[in-house]
């Protein structure tokens, strides 16, 4: 268990680190951060409070789907966005295209790296997550028909309130699938003693990634 809760908040770090960098690359954000942008853009409030805010709320969508949050699960929604903003206050804002593309890559890499090692941490997916494999259990549809439908439409309202849409949001939907499809199974935490294992919600299924 102190592997998997280092593990955790490591990954959850390394994540709302990579939001920053791909925020201060200036060349597009994935679909949901481009939804937490637009809302920050037009709230006042900052993006990485808006994270924590909306993963707080798409929670409580869990309750009709009779999913289960795990500690990660609150972890998620607690540190990512905090990170995000301690990250945007450390890291200045770049005017080289080269450095923003170079930034852009690292960042995708990273997110794909820190995705890897907080869901193989096995302690609950988060809200976002959960709410896709949720919906996904109780209508029967594909992962991937919902996970697309839910990232289209996050990303078109995003985009209508100003969030960033550019090269850098196509640029993570081709490679974040690849990039997880390899680290999850590297950080993927067994137990030895099955009876020790402990029960958190399920591990969304990247299979449509």
């Amino acid at each position: 268990m102190t592997r998997r809760l280092i593990q955790l908040f490591l990954g959850l770090s390394l994540y709302g680190l990579s939001l920053s960098l791909m925020i201060r690359a200036a060349l597009g954000l994935d679909p949901w951060d481009v939804f937490h942008q637009g809302l920050a853009s037009e709230s006042g409030i900052s993006i990485g409070m808006m994270v924590n805010l909306v993963g707080a709320f798409v929670l409580l969508l869990w309750l009709p789907l009779r999913q289960r949050p795990g500690i990660g699960t609150i972890a998620n929604i607690l540190v990512i966005g905090t990170v995000a903003d301690i990250g945007l206050w450390l890291i200045p804002e770049l005017h080289s295209l080269p450095l923003r593309i170079a930034l852009m890559a690292a960042a995708i890499v990273l997110n794909g790296i820190a995705t890897g090692a907080y869901i193989g941490a096995g302690l609950g997916p988060g809200p976002r997550d959960g709410l896709m494999t949720g919906i996904v259990k109780r209508t029967g549809l594909s992962v991937r028909l919902v996970r697309t439908s839910i990232e289209i439409f996050v990303l078109a309202v995003g985009w209508l309130l100003g969030g960033t849409v550019g090269v850098g949001t196509i640029l993570y939907a081709i490679c974040i699938g690849p990039i997880v499809h390899r680290t999850l199974p590297f950080f993927a935490i067994k137990d030895r003693d099955p009876k020790t294992r402990p029960k958190p919600a399920p591990i969304p299924d990247i299979s449509g990634l």
